[in-house]
């Protein structure tokens, strides 16, 4: 018997992944794929597997996500990355949690794998978000770093979600320049600026942060390399960030 449950996947080019992701949930009743515009096979691929594939979605993440909200025949959605997977604990708490909610919505852990191994320490090793929720809730629309609009009542389930957000460095690599823009470009039509301190001191506090203060240097090399990278990206955000305030005349005569 399959849950009474909508599952939605935004995706974007994730025909490597896809198949395995919308086979793994058979025990949903609904599966919704919202493409944004895919340029390989990942529409192909989603309806194979089993799942209702929603077209041109829209450019953001949150978008795609709203547009599979909208369409959800279910209560209750769980609002899954192509790139996650769940546990058979994680399933089971999941079907007992909607038929009895107890909460407005729940929050689930994330087990972060990492060039082949969990980070228990840093950003990755506490990463919990709110995936579980009734239909009538959307995202707030932002290109990255996308979030429900305000919950009060928020539960968390024990079950965990795993996930792996990068095949390899190169694919880590890619990611962090493409969300780098795309949150400068948010930040820029909220008026941010960059600035001499955003561009040296920001990204030198995140790698510290991470890296010290929360931990990530009891994961040895790889906490490194996490931490350092994560430093990385806010430098590529504020350096993407002035790159557009140059590349605009109002900008460059002030």
């Amino acid at each position: 018997m399959t849950v009474p449950l909508t599952i939605v996947i935004p995706t974007r080019n994730e025909a490597t992944q896809i198949e395995d992701c919308v086979r793994q949930l058979a025990w949903a009743d609904e599966v919704l794929v919202a493409d944004g515009d895919s340029d390989d096979d990942t529409v192909a691929r989603a309806r194979a597997a089993g799942a209702v594939v929603l077209e041109h979605t829209g450019p953001t993440i949150a978008g795609q996500r709203n547009a599979g909200l909208a369409r959800a025949r279910h209560p209750w959605v769980f609002a899954l990355d192509a790139d996650e997977r769940f546990t058979d604990a994680l399933r089971e708490e999941v079907a007992r949690t909607v038929a009895a909610p107890q909460h407005q919505a729940y929050q689930v852990r994330r087990l972060n794998h990492y060039l082949g191994r969990e980070l228990t320490r840093g950003h990755w090793g506490r990463d919990w978000v709110t995936r579980l929720f009734p239909r009538e809730r959307r995202y707030l629309e932002m290109r990255v770093h996308e979030h429900l609009e305000r919950i009060d009542d928020i539960g968390r389930l024990e079950g965990v979600l795993r996930h792996e957000p990068y095949r390899d460095l190169s694919h880590q690599l890619e990611k962090m320049d493409r969300y780098a823009r795309w949150s400068a470009e948010d930040m820029y039509e909220r008026g941010q600026r960059a600035t001499v301190w955003s561009l040296a001191a920001r990204p030198a506090g995140r790698f510290l942060r991470a890296y010290l203060l929360e931990g990530a240097v009891a994961d040895g090399r790889r906490g490194l390399v996490s931490a350092l990278l994560g430093g990385c990206t806010a430098f590529l955000k504020y350096a993407h960030l002035w790159a557009l305030e140059a590349s605009r005349p109002a900008d460059r005569d002030r």
